[in-house]
């Protein structure tokens, strides 16, 4: 089911049909009396008596054709408060009859700042379904219309969260897609019509690769018959030619573990171990729509894991584009040899001001931090901490893991520079941190988001219902918002 926010400026006095309205954390009427009439007042403050005052929201029917929906404004409320408070609105509008709802802005109280504008954000992240592939097609849309004098967005902000929107959308129906469709040929087709929102982009094939000395990367879509890529997209929204922002993703479409083989159990759920470029590709798109000050660069290397007579073998050695080369020895720890020459390449030829990657990278990251966080590696603590502010702000969290020497030391390889696993045990996704950290040559700022337990949700959460989550999207919107616009 769709929803469609319409903006009016006309003036309504009291919709015949269903309202929302807001009050402060008592549930208080008093200023509500000039949208009700006395009738309606007597009658819901006649309700709240024996109401749970406790709730975010309440709901009075009046009649067969209009509700009034009742939200409280606590006190100290952050922005994902709000925007949970609009993602419960969806949650009760998307099971009733009626499909059209009048909120008045009006009714807003405190000043806090764009509170409409993340509400509304809030209802329509909550409302993404991925039915594409549903022969029978839910037809029906809720409507908000949202009218008042006061508190009502800016067009430039309605732009502004459209555009964050339309850019993690992007990224859940990327990572809904099933193996069979969005393979890496498709999913580079797919990057490369990014083109015409203004985005620069550049396809490497296997042919370019070979050339490059992408070995790594190679060496993991081995197996398949499909094609490998790299792709680079680039925004150039600053009027100077500062150093771009740098965001590398994982995009491996489906990982079978190769000859290191996966259990058959949940390996259908191999289709979402792309996550990490689906972020940086709805990064990239929210960025070009909303016309972002910034210059930026996207990098995603796009690869099949599979199982056939040419496939990667475990104990094979390549040599990565860094020059260092890989003992192989688990096919399975494949997404970091994706990363390893994607972030070399980014450091050499974009030479940004920091790099920051993601990707679904380790089990152990969900054993360690299960669906409440992404874990959080860096080489720098002034990165770090804009991250984690940004994670806390728009309530897609992480918590920062360990890097150190005596770590790194577990991925040095008898036979060739480093090898791919620590065959030692324990610290897994720490010692895949360490892994990547080797190929980031000089010194760059850079994190890695390991968002393994985070890209895909089997029952919901607060702003989605279940399925691909986009996490990532608003988080490095939010950071680069914050500190570099």
């Amino acid at each position: 089911m769709s929803v469609a926010i319409n903006y009016i400026k006309k003036k309504i006095s009291s919709p015949k049909s269903n309202l929302i309205l807001f009050c402060n954390d008592k549930f208080n009427t008093n200023s509500l009396k000039k949208y009700l009439s006395n009738s309606e007042i007597s009658y819901i403050n006649d309700l709240l008596k024996s109401s749970d005052l406790k709730k975010n929201m309440l709901v009075f029917e009046l009649n067969s054709k209009k509700k009034i929906f009742l939200i409280s404004i606590k006190n100290n409320l952050k922005t994902s408060d709000i925007e949970n408070l609009g993602a419960e609105l969806y949650g009760r509008v998307n099971y009733g009859k009626s499909r059209e709802y009048f909120l008045n802005t009006d009714t807003v109280i405190g000043k806090i700042e764009n509170f409409v504008s993340h509400f509304l954000h809030g209802l329509k992240l909550k409302s993404y379904e991925f039915k594409k592939y549903k022969t029978k097609k839910d037809i029906r849309e809720i409507k908000i219309i949202v009218f008042g004098n006061k508190n009502k967005p800016s067009t430039q902000n309605q732009l502004k969260f459209k555009a964050l929107e339309e850019g993690t959308f992007y990224a859940r129906d990327l990572v809904s897609e099933p193996g069979n469709v969005l393979h890496p040929d498709e999913y580079a087709k797919r990057l490369n019509s990014l083109k015409k929102i203004g985005l620069k982009v550049n396809i490497y094939d296997k042919k370019k690769l070979k050339k490059m000395g992408m070995n790594a990367l190679l060496g993991v879509g081995m197996g398949s018959i499909r094609g490998s890529y790299l792709v680079t997209m680039e925004w150039n929204g600053a009027k100077n030619n500062t150093k771009p922002l740098a965001f590398v993703g994982k995009g491996v479409t489906f990982d079978t573990g190769g000859y290191s083989l996966k259990p058959a159990r949940f390996m259908e759920d191999m289709t979402y171990d792309m996550a990490g470029s689906a972020a940086v590709v709805g990064l990239m798109k929210n960025l070009a729509l909303r016309k972002s000050k910034i210059n930026a660069v996207g990098v995603v290397g796009l690869v099949e894991n599979m199982v056939s007579g040419v496939a990667q073998r475990p104990g094979d050695i390549v040599k990565s584009y860094s020059g260092k080369t890989i003992e192989v020895l688990n096919t399975d720890a494949e997404g970091r040899l994706v990363l390893a020459d994607a972030l070399t390449f980014t450091e050499r030829k974009f030479k940004p001001k920091f790099i920051i990657d993601l990707a679904t990278l380790t089990g152990a990251i969900i054993v360690c931090l299960g669906s409440e966080y992404a874990g959080l590696f860096s080489n720098d603590d002034k990165l770090s901490k804009q991250i984690l502010n940004a994670g806390e702000k728009v309530e897609e969290k992480l918590w920062r893991m360990p890097l150190h020497k005596n770590y790194d030391k577990l991925m040095n390889s008898k036979n060739a520079d480093v090898q791919n696993i620590n065959y030692v045990g324990g610290a897994g996704s720490t010692t895949a941190a360490q892994f990547l950290q080797r190929f980031i040559l000089n010194k760059t700022p850079w994190a890695h988001l390991d968002i393994a337990g985070m890209a895909f949700s089997k029952y919901g959460g607060a702003l989605n219902t279940g399925g691909a989550t986009g996490f990532g999207v608003r988080l490095l919107n939010e950071l680069i918002e914050e500190n570099y616009e």
